[in-house]
């Protein structure tokens, strides 16, 4: 399989209009979205073939509110953590689109999985996780690709989550996931926007030995 230059173009169009979504509208999704999304994810590569993501889709009402109610508190302790003016700053952010999202969903890794039988994971057991966000990676794309946002929350206690989640207690939290169309397209990430922090020049990241 070839790819020409116009595909090239367009996938670069993706990764740029890829955004962390906040804002979303309140009309649904299509019927099975998320489990089409979820296949591809599944596409990602994982380490020894382990494949150890595990997707929890959080449609119940009362651990939807068990979810921000969480997250409203562990943001409140983040705001303690912050000084100067950082804190006013941090205030005004929004970092979640739990209240509005029509769809949410739960991403864990699994490093118990015997899919794979331990390939690659001797010496750096948590592959496993890494494994779990190149899938959210994919995801993230082909969620962009049909129009619709995906936020990830992060400002979350992962033992909390396990409980109000009901999973396996070895499972690793690996984040929360807000999915809907957005109110609005922005050439800019939103922590851009706010002044938060910028984009940095590509060299600054590369080194060469």
């Amino acid at each position: 399989m070839t790819f020409d230059d116009g595909f090239r173009a367009a996938l670069r169009e993706l990764l740029v209009w890829r955004r962390d979504v906040r804002r979303f509208r309140s009309d649904p999704l299509p019927p099975a979205t998320l489990e089409r999304l979820i296949e591809l994810a599944c596409l990602a590569p994982s380490v020894g073939l382990s494949q150890p993501w595990r997707f929890v889709i959080v449609d119940d009402p009362a651990r939807r509110r068990a979810m921000l109610e969480e997250f409203k508190s562990c943001n409140e302790d983040a705001l303690k953590s912050y000084t100067g003016g950082l804190a006013p700053r941090y205030a005004e952010l929004k970092l979640a689109g739990m209240a509005e999202a029509p769809a949410q969903m739960a991403v864990f890794a699994d490093p118990a999985t015997g899919l794979g039988h331990g390939l690659g994971r001797r010496t750096m057991p948590e592959m496993a996780e890494y494994s779990v966000v190149a899938a959210v990676s994919m995801m993230w794309l082909a969620a962009r690709a049909e129009g619709i946002g995906m936020g990830w929350v992060s400002i979350l206690d992962p033992a909390r989550v396990a409980g109000i989640l009901e999973v396996p207690s070895a499972w690793r939290f690996i984040g929360y996931f807000c999915f809907g169309y957005p109110q609005a397209e922005y050439d800019a990430p939103e922590l851009e926007r706010a002044g938060w922090e910028r984009r940095h020049e590509v060299e600054n990241f590369i080194l060469r030995r």
